[in-house]
């Protein structure tokens, strides 16, 4: 089976020659294309969320021998979630290698969060049934870089952070709303206030609810600081 340009690219960056190219295919195909004899990525999606897990718990028990559950499992989180491997696919091409169909290339698919990530894992799934366990985590820790030394620092849940403060305080827990949201809808951009009970707030802007939320944690955190 030949692989476009953008698919050799694609393995030249995740360094891995597949012996069986049909399941990078099988992995680039998104449930928009309706073609004959084409299988979708949503089973290998599957199965490449536990290897990805797998892979990046192992690699931070070696990183940090002392630290506790509670530690690790925000930093997993942070590694393995949905805009995580959607970033990671668009750093190493993947947007361009996929295969959507025509409706979902119109609006901006190839862009997509949601269609990124899930390539993303199902691409880790077809490594692993490709070259076995040992060339899946040596992908997955070479497309990650840096992102594993990073994740104590990224794992701050300011939300949850925010909320306990309040708490600790007497407080209600913070209220969240949506103040706007521009863009495309494939390259969403959110605006985020938070408030609590006695009308102090700030506001967080990204691609993302989630990552709106966050930001606007951490900056009322910043402001109660001061």
């Amino acid at each position: 089976m030949k692989l476009s340009q953008h698919q050799v690219l694609l393995c030249d960056n995740l360094a891995h020659s597949f012996v069986r190219p049909d399941l990078l295919i099988e992995a680039l195909t998104h449930s928009s294309l309706n073609s004959v004899n084409k299988s979708d990525n949503q089973r290998l999606e599957f199965l490449g969320d536990r290897v990805l897990a797998l892979v990046i718990s192992d690699a931070l028990l070696a990183a940090d021998p002392l630290a506790r559950e509670g530690q690790l499992a925000p930093r997993l989180n942070v590694l393995v979630k949905k805009e995580t491997c959607a970033e990671v696919a668009s750093e190493i091409g993947v947007g361009l290698a996929l295969l959507i169909g025509r409706s979902e290339t119109i609006s901006g698919g190839r862009q997509k969060v949601a269609i990124l990530g899930d390539a993303m894992e199902a691409i880790i799934a077809a490594i692993y049934v490709d070259g076995g366990l040992k060339c899946a985590r040596t992908s997955i820790l070479k497309v990650w870089g840096r992102r594993l030394d990073d994740a104590p620092q990224k794992s701050f849940e300011a939300k949850s952070f925010l909320q306990e403060w309040a708490q600790a305080r007497g407080m209600q827990p913070p209220i969240y709303q949506e103040i706007q949201r521009t863009g495309p809808d494939h390259a969403p951009v959110f605006n985020i206030k938070v408030f609590l009970e006695n009308g102090v707030g700030a506001s967080g802007t990204a691609s993302s609810k989630r990552a709106a939320e966050q930001e606007a944690a951490k900056n009322l955190l910043k402001r109660l600081s001061n």
